[in-house]
């Protein structure tokens, strides 16, 4: 299959695209490579996958890749550039969208909003449009465990209504499907939005926490622990979230064109036990400062997966201690330690 992964540079996008062209399928996959977070990072990811980078970001053409050829297209497009979406749907047929690009980070939306309306909504609605257009059979999206705000709920259920999101990040994953349910309903496009629960991995974003923790870890310099540590969250490891989205992709038309599924590993762990592992795997202490919550932040996130398991007979499998060791594997071997 052609298949057009957005946010390619990105974290999930990176490895998804791996995992595609690994498998055989064709893959365009496109990004704006902002500054959010290091573009470093971002450019060393294109380059495991062979992009070559003095090429694509002085083209608007697809650059292909050294490794994959063909089979891996790049193209630096910003999803909420209607026009350049709508170039990149008349030249190229795809199978199936996988569009992971957003304006991520639940903090950072409430310093600079107007950024997750751009990316997230105005975005999304140029891939709902392009995809009705050009009959796309299916459109796979990123939604966020942070649509359930604070429920008291647990674990979270697909079916728990989610109407009090408690940041802006949060309430444009809402409306992404909000907005996938309509055009479902309206024309029959088949869409599947996915809630992931805290991600994390090798070659993961900067801004996350593991990330943060080990790099102050690592330098012996203090963290900062919000909710005195008291927070738990349903952690996800990458591996685990790219098989999942790699079922849905392979899987044939539902009957049911409109579908929404919890990704995470079913269990929420304390933020305190995380920390501790990467004690463990750095083999130094941590300088906790603790502090209360951060404003948009939920206490607890926990995912019940039962639907993924009914329809693709799965779930993530991967504990926090082969996954932080995983991890930290890379971070070391990344930064030259």
């Amino acid at each position: 299959m052609k298949i057009l992964v957005t946010g390619i540079a990105g974290f999930i996008g990176f490895h998804i695209a791996k995992k595609l062209v690994d498998t055989g399928h064709n893959v365009i996959g496109i990004d704006n490579l902002n500054t959010y977070y290091s573009v470093a990072l971002k450019y060393d990811r294109l380059k495991e996958l062979g992009v070559i980078l003095n090429e694509a970001l002085k083209s608007d053409n697809p650059v292909k890749s050294k490794i994959y050829g063909d089979k891996l297209q790049f193209i630096k497009i910003d999803v909420s550039n209607r026009n350049a979406m709508e170039q990149l749907f008349q030249i190229h047929h795809f199978a199936t969208v996988c569009h992971l690009a957003a304006q991520a980070g639940v903090r950072y939306s409430l310093e600079n909003p107007h950024a997750y309306v751009q990316s997230n909504i105005v975005g999304f609605m140029n891939l709902l449009e392009n995809c009705r257009q050009k009959d796309i059979s299916h459109l796979i999206y990123a939604s966020s465990s942070s649509v359930y705000g604070q429920s008291d709920t647990v674990p979270f259920s697909t079916k728990a209504v989610t109407d009090k999101p408690i940041s802006i990040y949060a309430a444009t994953k809402k409306s992404n499907e909000l907005m996938a349910h309509t055009y479902s309903h309206l024309y029959d496009l088949q869409t599947t939005g996915l809630r992931f629960f805290t991600v994390y991995g090798p070659w993961g974003r900067p801004d996350m926490a593991i990330y943060k923790f080990t790099n102050a870890i690592a330098q012996e310099l203090p963290i900062q622990v919000y909710n005195y540590g008291k927070s738990e969250r349903d952690f996800t490891y990458i591996d685990d979230i790219v098989e999942g989205i790699y079922r849905i992709i392979l899987k044939k038309a539902r009957k049911k064109p409109f579908k929404i599924y919890n990704i995470g590993r079913n269990k929420a762990e304390r933020l305190t036990d995380f920390i501790l592992q990467i004690e463990k795997n750095l083999n130094k202490t941590a300088k906790k400062e603790m502090l209360p919550q951060q404003p948009g932040d939920v206490d607890r996130t926990w995912a019940n997966v039962d639907s993924l398991i009914e329809d693709y007979n799965y779930s993530p499998q991967t504990d926090i201690k082969t996954g932080i060791a995983k991890f930290i594997e890379w971070y070391k071997d990344y930064n030259g330690l």
